[in-house]
């Protein structure tokens, strides 16, 4: 076998299980294939024009055709800082502001700026994919907590408790979920919260579908509902989701003066400042009202009742309803084993195979999660594409015996 020539730092790290997936089903449409994605976490909405014109305009005007400062445009932190006394009640300063080149920056800006080496993180699972990979990076531990659909994918404070060691130091706390749309109650997050606190724990907090739950589900911010915490905690957030900007590449990190200090000085070696138009771009989003995604919302609610009925309503498939996001993360437990068009159902990743392959539908399985077992579709499509793409997964798994 011939050695790696990479580090096995760099080794280690997995392929992102959800954007190969999209790239297949891209590339399969490409060629000509009627193939129906449900892979990609993204809006399919376009971004509002209100933002497009004010990047437009940033591209003309040669002042954003220089270097910024490293941690963000002074306007956009402070635009930042207002948006999240506005949407969450959680009151920083611009100086606790880092704008990074998405959501995934900004976390791997705070675990490398927060973790030592082998310092144990906390990580429920389901868990999106990138976590994990981030955490092992910065020269953490990830330890998983598992849950699964008959706590509505969320963990508890006694489970976590029974993962503690003397070696954690870290929680990473996610609500609303990807990949399960799972919304932990006020009192939960609450509960949750006085823990770390207790234990001393640091807490990243991703806030990025802060705006998508549905029904009865309310988000919480957790260093607002547990102020005593707010020095120990990362909150990480984006314009991706709430405006339809997946591309544009902007995210941001709030936390403590010393961590924002020492995650800027990481930043401005790894890459320097975000694009210059997509910062404008972000300012706009941010400065305006929440309309656009009050737009989207509805179509969301629509279309994740609709999956949850269509997949649920499949023998061998138990879907709960999510509560927020745009994802539903199915249960395909009962079809492990079977028969289907002449090969044994393997796993949930031979599974996700043989849907793209027998009927060009694409979905990620839930090795990807850290959870065997279940598939993730996202419903950030059309309702006509949900209803095809559906159709075809009911249909050919009606074949299993």
């Amino acid at each position: 076998m011939t050695e790696s020539r990479l580090s096995r730092r760099i080794a280690a790290i997995s392929e992102s299980a959800t954007l190969a997936v999209d790239a297949k089903a891209k590339a399969l449409k490409a060629a000509g294939r009627p193939v129906i994605g449900f892979g990609a976490g993204e809006p399919d909405f376009p971004t509002p024009g209100y933002i497009v014109d004010a990047a437009v305009a940033a591209c003309a005007d040669p002042r954003w055709h220089r270097y910024t400062p490293a941690g963000g445009l002074p306007e956009l932190k402070e635009a930042i800082a207002a948006k999240t006394l506005r949407d969450s009640g959680y009151e920083v300063a611009a100086s606790q502001v880092l704008v990074t080149n998405g959501g995934k920056q900004a976390l791997y800006n705070a675990f490398a700026a927060l973790l030592n080496p082998g310092d144990e993180v906390l990580l429920p699972a389901p868990y999106w994919t990138t976590y994990p990979e981030s955490i092992q990076l910065a020269g953490g531990v990830p330890v998983e907590i598992m849950t699964d659909e008959t706590s509505g994918y969320r963990a508890t404070v006694e489970q976590l408790e029974a993962a503690c060691t003397d070696r954690t130091t870290m929680l990473v706390f996610v609500s609303p979920s990807n990949p399960t749309g799972a919304v932990y109650s006020p009192a939960e997050v609450k509960a949750i919260g006085e823990w770390a606190a207790a234990k001393g724990l640091w807490v990243v907090t991703d806030e990025i579908y802060e705006h998508l739950v549905y029904g009865d589900a309310e988000f919480s911010s957790m260093p607002v509902l547990v102020p005593e915490l707010a020095d120990r905690c990362v909150i990480v957030n984006g314009v991706a989701k709430t405006y339809a900007m997946t591309g544009w590449r902007v995210g941001w990190m709030v936390g403590p003066n010393d961590i924002i200090k020492g995650a800027t000085n990481l930043q401005s070696h790894a890459t320097s400042n975000v694009a210059n138009v997509s910062q404008v771009a972000a300012l706009a989003a941010v400065s305006g009202d929440l309309s656009a995604v009050d737009e989207m919302k509805v179509a969301f609610d629509r279309r994740r009742l609709l999956i949850t009925g269509l997949l649920d309503a499949i023998p061998g498939v138990t879907c709960p309803t999510p509560e927020g996001a745009f994802y539903v993360y199915p249960s395909v437990k009962e079809l492990l084993g079977r028969s289907l068009r002449g090969t044994t159902i393997e796993s949930s990743s031979h599974l996700a195979a043989l849907i793209l392959d027998e009927v060009e539908v694409a979905v990620v399985p839930g090795e990807a999660f850290g959870t065997p077992g279940y598939l993730r579709l996202s419903y950030a499509t059309s309702d006509a594409d949900i209803t095809e793409g559906v159709g075809r997964m009911a249909a050919l798994l009606a074949e299993a015996q």
